[in-house]
């Protein structure tokens, strides 16, 4: 018998559907003025990585932003386990979203609406696929459009305002690139759509600490490069810095660490993986068969209790 869940599973409004089944309402505040926030977990090979960061983060979203689930945190982690199981999958990209609901009519004040939360599980999504990881993709800094604000949207906090990036996704592909990065207002190097950004030059490896996402897979290739010994600053640097580089990666849960081989054209480095990539990389995917960041999605629940406390 066929799985109905096989292309994923998702939850909405208590209950599990098939993916293509999910719906949200039209007059939904998340969709009408992108007033949500979200965070995505990996799962590989049957294990969660880092789920209690990211539902950390997850949970300092909503209150940044006011919003409040209709369930309790210590459920979530349940259901994204069921929404992965019941698709059967072994390796998913496991979304949760909290939205700030449908208005009654006539209503324009969002303290009266009822938050929503909704989550689905479908296969690992890749911003780019390894065969291209071991080559290095092309990346191009977009000119036509420069990073929000942070005074505006502040990028620490997950959300769906991706104006720019969207943008600057269309200048890469006019450009002959893979994905862009964008530059603030200052001209400093920030973020690209859905990673963040490393540089290693003049023996140390480089990150933006401000106008961008404070990504978790960012935060473990910190982590992994502390024990490698590998020199790291989170510093504002701008365009001239990143093309001096010797490597440049990105990070991101849907990929992990990838290689960047040119930049607007040019080569970086010697335009493929660089050897501190490289052991960045394999780092990063062997925190994902053990240790303290992994755990188990299938032969235990992960909801309170050890039980499974989630029902249709």
């Amino acid at each position: 018998m066929s799985n109905t869940f096989a292309d994923g599973c998702a939850w909405v409004e208590g209950a599990f559907v098939p993916i293509g089944e999910a719906r949200i309402p039209l007059t939904e505040m998340g969709f009408t003025r992108s007033d949500a926030t979200y965070d995505v977990v990996a799962a590989w090979r049957g294990k969660f990585f880092r789920l209690d960061d990211h539902l950390q983060r997850f949970a300092r979203g909503c209150g940044y932003l006011q919003l409040s689930p209709p369930v309790r945190f210590d459920e979530i982690p349940e259901i994204l386990a069921q929404c992965v199981r019941r698709a059967e999958l072994q390796d998913a990209y496991v979304e949760m979203i909290c939205t700030r609901g449908v208005p009654r009519a006539g209503n324009r004040d969002p303290r009266r609406v009822e938050n929503r939360f909704y989550a689905f599980a479908v296969p690992y999504v890749w911003i780019a696929p390894p065969a291209l990881q071991a080559e290095g993709i092309a990346l191009i800094v977009a000119r036509g459009v420069e990073r929000i604000s942070q005074r505006a949207v502040d990028s620490t906090v997950k959300n769906f305002q991706w104006g720019d990036f969207v943008r600057a996704q269309y200048e890469a592909y006019d450009r002959g690139g893979w994905t862009a990065v964008l530059l603030d207002s200052s001209g400093r190097v920030t973020e690209g759509p859905g990673f963040n950004l490393f540089a290693y030059t003049r023996g140390t490896l480089l990150t933006p600490p401000t106008g961008v996402l404070h990504g978790i897979t960012r935060q473990t290739i910190l982590e992994l490069a502390a024990q490698e010994r590998i020199p790291t600053r989170q510093v504002e640097f701008d365009l001239e810095t990143l093309q001096g580089a010797d490597e440049i990666f990105l990070t991101s849960t849907a990929g992990g660490v990838i290689p960047v081989a040119t930049l607007d054209g040019e080569p970086v480095g010697a335009g493929g993986p660089g050897p501190v990539t490289l052991r960045l990389h394999a780092r990063y995917w062997q925190a994902h068969e053990y240790g303290p960041w992994v755990s188990h999605l299938y032969g235990a629940s992960l909801g309170a209790g050890g039980e499974s406390d989630v029902s249709e």
